[in-house]
């Protein structure tokens, strides 16, 4: 179909450890649930509401995967862009079930690890994440910065 866009943004924290399966051809798969979440105030009962979604990922890029391998784990606050996909399958029993994942795949996808200490981030660019990006926050303290730089304008 022409003109349309499949694109899926979340910001939430891992359910449980990324579950790491390499596939026949050696290329890792990583898998994670992630929830998000929203609160409300009832305006009748002025009650606080929450809710809690979760959304299964699935991680095909290799770079991508390598790096959920190393450095999420359960708790682990994320912000990632990918597109949403249902399938089909049986299960054990028999039974065909139909599943919807955020799929993060090849180039139009995005993955940002958000609860390190600092607020700056730093850009890992690799060949080999196939042209998607990643953003790690790294610890950058007043000392890292030379101040006596002058700013030539």
């Amino acid at each position: 179909m022409a003109g349309s866009v499949n694109k899926v943004i979340l910001l939430g924290r891992l359910g449980g450890d990324p579950e790491i399966r390499v596939s026949q051809d050696g290329t890792k798969i990583a898998r994670f649930s992630l929830a998000t979440g929203e609160t409300w105030k009832d305006k009748n009962t002025n009650e606080k509401k929450e809710r809690t979604d979760w959304h299964k990922v699935v991680i095909f890029s290799p770079g991508l995967s390598e790096i959920v391998e190393k450095f999420l784990k359960k708790g682990s606050l994320i912000y990632l862009e990918g597109q949403i996909r249902s399938r089909k399958f049986t299960d054990q029993a028999g039974i065909e079930k139909t599943t919807t994942e955020i799929v993060l795949q090849g180039y139009n996808c995005h993955l940002t690890m958000l609860d390190n200490k600092s607020d700056d981030f730093q850009k890992i660019n690799s060949p080999d994440i196939e042209n998607s990006s990643v953003e790690k926050k790294i610890d950058n303290t007043p000392q890292d910065f030379d101040i006596e730089d002058e700013v030539p304008f």
